[in-house]
Order: C-alpha cells, then sequence, then structure tokens
C-alpha cells in the first residue's frame, strides 16, 4: 500500500468493502450513505434487477452527472480565462 493511504471498510448493499485511498472517513461515509440510498432506490423502482446490473446503472449514473458538472465548469471557466486573457492583451 502507498504512503499516506488509508484504509477504509464499509457496507455497501449488505457487502463489506475495504476501500483504500486518501479520502477522509468523513467523505468516505458520505459516499457509501449516497451509494446505498442510490442503490435501494434502484431496487425500489426496479426489483427485478440484479445486484450487478443495479450497481452498473448506478455507475453510469453517477459518471453522467459527473460529465455534465465537468461541463458546466467549463462553461463558467471559459468566460473567465477570455476575459483573463483580454485583460493581459491590454497591459
Amino acid at each position: 500500500m502507498s504512503e499516506g493511504k488509508k484504509r477504509f471498510k464499509a457496507q455497501i448493499n449488505g457487502k463489506s468493502y475495504v476501500i483504500v485511498g486518501n479520502s477522509s472517513d468523513e467523505h468516505l461515509t458520505a459516499v457509501v450513505k449516497i451509494v446505498n440510498q442510490q442503490l435501494k432506490e434502484i431496487k425500489r423502482l426496479m426489483p427485478n434487477i440484479s445486484n450487478e446490473k443495479a450497481a452498473i446503472l448506478l455507475a453510469i449514473n453517477a459518471v453522467s452527472d459527473q460529465l455534465y458538472k465537468q461541463s458546466e465548469l467549463l462553461k463558467y471557466q471559459q468566460p473567465h480565462d477570455q476575459q483573463s486573457s483580454n485583460d493581459k492583451a491590454g497591459e
């Protein structure tokens, strides 16, 4: 295990996992709570879905959300970057 990495024990969908990383316990606790809530919601909406398919659907939703947020962030950064370039050009 690399220096500075911590081990975090988690219960996800009734199974035990050890997560290794640099994140705080508070952060990982929040992540695990959200994962469990979202898996529960997927199972509520689709009671016959397998655990594997529910996990894959959750991962797809998470990556999709991340891409939307990155796109929004880039939209906000571009006008700022253009303004900074314009400010430097006027110097």
